[in-house]
């Protein structure tokens, strides 16, 4: 079972839904980065549950504690590791899962492929353990920021209803009063209705959120195996409930044609070299050109609903019926925020690394 991304800056995660710790182990990080307990803690916050009536109501606090990899305040160059303690799982709610896969999840693969299937609340293929993703996204943020590189998440679409515009102190300073992480406060609105009346019918729905990374300098990437866009798309993929990836335009493409969409180059005001248009996403070639990087992820509405659905029953072989209990979101799109930033902030720490533009070993060299 393959556990870990990145090559040199790499993020191990381990854990399951319901058993008594959740984590990740992140290797790479070079030494003299500032970072603390807190820096960690205000990226788990934004994706923890119970903390509106859009998102599952499993009270967890998730708070992180760190066990290495830290010295005086600053990182050593050794691993770092963030453990994450279950409070508030209830197992017995997942008893009657054994040998009843359900509809839309990973169970019955996970069956075919392991045997020892850990079915409570998903175990290792719930999206609880996402959080070691946040714990290794934080500290790539925090590597991020010292070279004035910010990655932000905003959900662009529940359903049919889409956001028109975008205001990042809507997103970043409002979170409480925009639980649904919509830069647009009017479809923000609508979006939050249209997901508690999916609650209230026992249903889920499903979103689009767009990641944008500002900052990032031209050169990041390989032109054929290793390419930027590819390493990106993947772990954005990896994501749990993610069925598609966009660069730029994504699928906008196939319908355009290259007068419509290349992106003409300028030299601006500072000599640098720039595009008119940021069709591409930031990545041409699987190099990335100094523009913004963007993209946008599909996700699925969540799974577990308290509808009756079919299923099977694995050990007797006979058709079941299946009535999913237990607290799950109505959609997943504002807590994965959290997620596709993280998920996209150790890929470009990652390149930026192997790229050259950070010193592997020490931030002071």
């Amino acid at each position: 079972m393959t556990n870990t991304t990145g090559k040199i800056f790499s993020v191990t995660t381990f854990g399951s839904s319901h058993g008594k710790a959740l984590g990740a182990i992140v290797d790479g990080c070079p030494a003299n980065l500032e970072l603390n307990r807190e820096d960690i803690q205000k990226e788990l916050d934004k994706r923890r549950p119970g903390t509106s009536s859009i998102v599952s109501p499993r009270k967890e606090q998730d708070q992180i504690e760190i066990l290495s990899g830290i010295f005086n305040g600053k990182t050593d160059g050794t691993p770092i590791t963030g453990i994450v303690k279950n409070t508030d799982h209830q197992s017995k709610d997942y008893s009657y899962l054994k040998n009843t896969p359900r509809p839309g999840h990973g169970d019955y693969g996970w069956i075919e492929k392991y045997g020892n299937y850990d079915y409570n609340g998903g175990g290792r293929g719930s999206g609880r353990t996402t959080i070691g993703h946040v714990i290794g996204g934080a500290i790539a943020k925090k590597l991020l920021s010292k070279f004035n590189i910010k990655v932000f998440s905003h959900v662009v679409q529940i359903g049919d209803i889409k956001s028109k515009k975008v205001d990042i102190t809507l997103i970043e300073e409002n979170a409480r009063e925009n639980p649904v992480h919509c830069g647009d406060p009017e479809a923000a609105i609508a979006m939050e209705e249209l997901i508690l009346d999916y609650k209230k019918k026992g249903d889920s729905i499903g979103g689009i959120v767009e990641t944008i990374a500002i900052g990032v300098p031209a050169g990041l990437g390989e032109p054929v195996f290793g390419k930027l866009d590819g390493d990106l798309a993947k772990a954005l993929m990896e994501i749990g409930s993610v069925k598609g990836v966009e660069i730029g335009l994504g699928f906008e493409v196939a319908k355009s044609s290259a007068s419509q969409i290349n992106d003409e180059f300028y030299i601006d005001d500072n000599s640098s070299v720039k595009t008119r248009t940021n069709r591409s996403g930031g990545i041409v070639g699987g190099i990335s050109n100094g523009m913004p990087i963007v993209s946008r992820i599909a996700i699925k509405p969540t799974p577990s609903i308290s509808m009756i659905q079919n299923t099977v029953d694995i050990e007797k072989m006979e058709n079941k019926k299946i009535e999913i209990k237990g607290r799950h979101d109505p959609c997943i799109c504002p807590r994965i925020t959290a997620v596709s930033e993280s998920a996209t902030a150790i890929i470009i720490a990652d390149h930026m690394i192997r790229s050259g533009y950070i010193h592997p070993n020490n931030l002071e060299n």
